[in-house]
């Protein structure tokens, strides 16, 4: 099983095959345009434009599964971040990151790389192990997806070589897109 072997579903619900991106360092990231963590949009734009044309590619799919913090449909979460946040990458229609209707990427991406706990550095850190501990007291020892915007770095043959909490600082996670490249 490999990356490539998903089809996932444009806002207009057609298919797309992974495989479309075979030989590019990725970062797929489930996202929310209401979140706390929001402003990670600006941050990752600017990643994809410094990066775009040495084949990296963003892959954002939205999930309203945390707080309802993404509404609206796919299309509407797309052109609010084509608007806000000047957003050029692909986004996907809305998903499940967890549980019964769990896209089965995200239940790849999880088994490639679990929870290995969130940046104490962050700010938000204390908060949203506090509000996640409410969700699931066992977080800590489980794979799930534990708030939006999680990362997930994906090299140029497939491979998940890392996973970042949304409290991991972006300019890290550049570093190691920057690695990959």
């Amino acid at each position: 099983m490999s990356i490539y072997d998903f089809n996932v579903k444009d806002t207009e619900g057609n298919d797309v095959s992974l495989s479309e991106y075979e030989g590019k360092v990725l970062l797929i990231v489930n996202s929310a345009t209401e979140c706390g963590f929001t402003p990670q949009y600006n941050e990752l734009t600017e990643i994809y434009n410094e990066f775009k044309d040495d084949g990296f590619v963003i892959l954002d799919f939205p999930c309203n599964q945390f707080g309802g913090q993404a509404p609206g449909t796919g299309e509407e979460i797309k052109h609010a971040c084509r608007l806000n946040f000047l957003v050029e990458y692909p986004i996907f229609e809305k998903i499940d990151v967890n549980g019964e209707n769990e896209d089965p990427l995200y239940t790849y991406l999880k088994s490639e790389k679990t929870f290995e706990g969130f940046d104490e550095d962050h700010e938000l850190a204390a908060i949203i192990a506090d509000v996640v501990s409410k969700i699931d007291s066992d977080y800590e020892n489980n794979s799930d997806i534990k708030w939006n915007f999680t990362k997930f770095l994906v090299d140029r043959e497939g491979n998940v070589v890392e996973r970042f909490e949304p409290t991991k600082d972006l300019i890290c996670v550049k570093k190691e897109i920057k690695e990959l490249l």
